[in-house]
């Protein structure tokens, strides 16, 4: 599933309410992101 976040008040955006429209619910910013994982690097020996 697929999380995206506001990014001026960093509430999560439910991806069924984006179908309709690309703002945010809450505060009505068009500019939302896709928050990335942490990647956890191994150093080979």
């Amino acid at each position: 599933m697929v999380e995206y976040k506001c990014f001026y008040c960093n509430k999560k955006v439910a991806t069924d309410y984006l179908r309709k429209k690309v703002r945010c619910p809450y505060c009505g910013s068009k500019i939302l992101f896709k928050p990335r994982r942490t990647i956890t690097k191994i150093k080979a020996r």
